[in-house]
C-alpha cells in the first residue's frame, strides 16, 4: 500500500456547496489522491482536552452552525465508522478519551461531501486538545505512522478566518491583510518553513487580523507533523467573501 498525503483544507461553511468552483476543485483534488483505507479528520471545530476521538459508528452529525436555511441543518453523511482506526490510534496514544455520541461537524463533512460523495469510506474525527502550534505538531508526527496503513489525515480549517470582516458576496475581492497572510502562509508552507509557521503569530503578516483566533489555521500544524516534508503544494488557492481558501497537499 503506498503511503498516503496529508491534507490541509480551508473547509468553508455550509453554503459551500453552493459553490461550483469550489466544489469541483475539492472533486477534482480526492479524483487525483490515492483511495484512503480510512479517513482522520482534525478540525476547527472540535477543542476538547483530553485528546478525543469521536463515534466508530454512525451518529449524527453535528450541525455546528447557526442562521442558515433549514436546508443546511438536513444534510447527511453517513460513513462508516473507523473503529480499527480507533483501535490503531489508542496503540498510538495512551490514554485517548472517546466520545461515541460525538458525530462529524461540518468541518468535517462539509468538504468530505464534495471530495467522497457516496460516504463510503470510514471516517474517524479527533480533537484538537490544545491550540499551541507546537503541541499540535507533536501530535501530528505521532500520527505519521498511519499513512503507511492508507489513512489520509486531513487538517481541516481555513488559512484567513475573521468573521468580521468577511465580505459581501463569494466573489468579494480580498482585503490586503487577507492576501498578504496568505501570500505569506504559502510561501513558507511551500518552503518548508516549519519553524516560521509555528511561530506564525509573531512572524506573519497580519497575523492578528487573519486570525482574531487560531482555530482554523491550527489543524495546519497537525497536518505538517504527520507529514515529511518531501512534498509541500498548494492545490487550491483563491478568497471566498475575501478569506482566503488556500489548501495544501502535504507529503
Amino acid at each position: 500500500m503506498s503511503r498516503m498525503p496529508v491534507l490541509y483544507l480551508s473547509h468553508g461553511a455550509p453554503p459551500l456547496a453552493d459553490d461550483a468552483v469550489w466544489t469541483r476543485q475539492l472533486a477534482r483534488w480526492s479524483a487525483g489522491l490515492p483511495r484512503p483505507a480510512a479517513i482522520l479528520m482534525v478540525s476547527a471545530h472540535w477543542e476538547e482536552a483530553p485528546l478525543s476521538i469521536g463515534a466508530t459508528r454512525p451518529v449524527p452529525l453535528v450541525y455546528d452552525f447557526w442562521g442558515f436555511e433549514r436546508r443546511y441543518y438536513e444534510v447527511r453523511y453517513d460513513a462508516p465508522g473507523a473503529p480499527e482506526l480507533a483501535d490503531d490510534l489508542r496503540r498510538l496514544i495512551p490514554g485517548l478519551h472517546q466520545d461515541e455520541q460525538r458525530g462529524l461537524d461540518h468541518g468535517a463533512y462539509v468538504p468530505l461531501a464534495e471530495m467522497y460523495p457516496e460516504a463510503d469510506i470510514p471516517v474517524l474525527q479527533m480533537s484538537m486538545p490544545t491550540l499551541e502550534p507546537q503541541r499540535l505538531y507533536d501530535l501530528g508526527r505521532g500520527l505519521a505512522p498511519l499513512r503507511d496503513q492508507g489513512v489520509l489525515v486531513v487538517g481541516s480549517g481555513f488559512t484567513t478566518h475573521n468573521l468580521s470582516a468577511i465580505g459581501p458576496s463569494p466573489d468579494a475581492p480580498p482585503p490586503g491583510w487577507s492576501a498578504e497572510f496568505d501570500e505569506w502562509a504559502d510561501q513558507a508552507v511551500r518552503s518548508g518553513d516549519v519553524d516560521a509557521l509555528l511561530d506564525f503569530r509573531a512572524k506573519a503578516p497580519a497575523a492578528q487580523i487573519a486570525h482574531p483566533r487560531t482555530e482554523h489555521f491550527a489543524p495546519l500544524f497537525v497536518a505538517l507533523g504527520a507529514a515529511d516534508g518531501e512534498e509541500r503544494r498548494a492545490v487550491i488557492d483563491g478568497f471566498w467573501h475575501g478569506l482566503a481558501k488556500r489548501s495544501f497537499q502535504l507529503s
